[in-house]
């Protein structure tokens, strides 16, 4: 059998609180296999956004075992978790935290200085990741010349730049219009289609509808994991 990119047993967090300890996530059990396409949804304050945090390693859980790629996460050393998370997974947020006065393809390049690359290699693989994402010609543009959506199609080049196993999704179309928002998911779509797991936050309803499977929390705790109509 496969082996899940990501596993979660018995997943708690807990957040000291002025009324006391708050029980943000109660006991969670999730696999997550390679090549999957997943909706992680529920209202505010559902617990999902707390169990992103943790999936991304932005977090550590109070209590229970995380497994990503394999290798038990919540008992990792800090520089040990640091190098798995950036070979393995990549990030694209709501708010597009892309950096103003670097040019596109510097903003897509920057996770590969942390990584060590050379410069001729950085530049290189940005550009290929900018045509990837229909912005090639712009690669020399700050990100105030361009739109919304053209932004998040940074942001999802600079999540790609590590070639990560994993793509954790944020509230990715929060910022976007409807029209702007479909074009996102149907990149999303063919990133998915090329074998990248992603994991995705929504509340909304038809954006939830592009991924193959829907994971909803509430009140801390998941209550329902289901495949949706486009897995079939």
């Amino acid at each position: 059998m496969t082996e899940a990119v990501i596993r979660v047993a018995g997943l708690g967090k807990s957040y000291e609180t002025a009324a006391g300890l708050f029980p943000a996530l109660k006991g969670v059990d999730l696999a997550i296999y390679p090549g999957e396409y997943i909706a992680i949804m529920g209202p505010s304050g559902s617990g999902k956004s707390t169990f992103m945090n943790l999936l991304g390693c932005l977090d550590t859980p109070s209590s229970g075992d995380y497994f990503l790629a394999g290798e038990n996460v919540a008992r990792m050393e800090t520089d040990a978790l640091a190098r798995l998370r950036n070979r393995t997974l990549g990030f694209v947020f709501q708010g597009f935290n892309l950096l103003p006065r670097m040019s596109l393809q510097d903003n897509v390049a920057l996770p590969l200085v942390y990584a060590g690359v050379d410069k001729h290699t950085r530049r290189e693989r940005a550009r290929e990741l900018l045509d990837k994402v229909g912005l090639g010609k712009y690669a020399e543009s700050l990100p105030n010349r361009i739109s919304g959506g053209q932004q998040q199609r940074v942001a999802i080049a600079r999540a790609l730049v590590n070639k990560p196993r994993l793509i954790l999704a944020d509230e990715p179309t929060g910022n976007l219009d409807s029209h702007t928002s479909e074009e996102i998911m149907r990149l999303f779509g063919e990133l998915n289609a090329e074998g990248i797991t992603i994991v995705l936050v929504t509340h909304e309803a038809d954006i939830a509808a592009h991924c193959k499977r829907q994971v909803r929390f509430r009140d801390g705790q998941l209550v329902s994991d289901l495949l949706t109509e486009a897995a079939v």
